[in-house]
């Protein structure tokens, strides 16, 4: 956790508070369209743009294990090929980043998040998730959420691997949540009893982020 960017993050937690004192984020009312409200639409057709904790850890496909661990009756350590066995498939969703930036059809390939989870049988008294990443980032989501058809631990974008910069080799795509819940350099999936925040979310961000209902921060819950 040292080589954190410790800068940016103290700059992302002073405009948490500051727009928690405010109340509302940038936009006014929830959105009935497409484009969560106080979201602007970037061209994803070359890249989008990078956000991270100032580490993009590099890590080889052979020394990539994914831990599935906590309240499930078979947990269990996968390798690149055990995770690849469990199924590809190709997804188009949008994606929202709390910095108010959307784009639309964005063309992933990847495991479905619930095949993973079913590998796992999470216990009845499961009811969240923290994903762990190889940077050292955690983030809190609803088991429910995950178990959606369209959550993804996706591998590649855009017709190729998933670069370092964006997450690559694994990282969570869960679009119907602000960006920050989809976590980049996934390495582990703990299943929890009760809900705990995440890196983000201690630091101000919303529990949840909700993006047509503009739930960026602490205030808004």
């Amino acid at each position: 956790m040292s080589e954190i960017n410790q800068r940016l993050v103290e700059a992302k937690e002073k405009l948490a508070r500051t727009r928690a004192e405010l109340g509302r984020g940038v936009g006014e009312t929830p959105s009935e369209g497409r484009l969560p409200p106080g979201q602007k639409l970037t061209d994803s057709s070359k890249d989008f743009p990078v956000l991270d904790l100032g580490i993009q850890p590099e890590i080889p496909l052979n020394a990539w294990k994914l831990e599935l661990v906590g309240e499930c009756e078979n947990p269990q350590t996968l390798d690149w090929t055990d995770f690849e066995a469990i199924g590809i498939i190709d997804l188009i969703t949008d994606f929202h980043c709390v910095t108010t930036w959307s784009c639309y059809d964005m063309p992933w390939r990847g495991v479905p998040l619930h095949k993973v989870i079913a590998l796992a049988k999470p216990t009845d008294n499961a009811t969240h998730v923290m994903f762990h990443s190889y940077d050292g980032y955690t983030t809190n989501v609803p088991l429910a959420d995950c178990m959606q058809e369209d959550s993804l631990l996706a591998t590649h974008w855009n017709g190729k691997p998933l670069e370092v910069k964006h997450g690559g080799p694994v990282r969570g795509m869960i679009p119907h949540l602000y960006a920050w819940k989809s976590a980049k350099w996934v390495k582990g999936i703990e299943f929890m009893t009760a809900d705990q925040r995440g890196f983000w979310e201690v630091r101000g961000y919303h529990n949840y982020g909700d993006p047509f209902t503009e739930q960026r921060f602490s205030r808004d819950e």
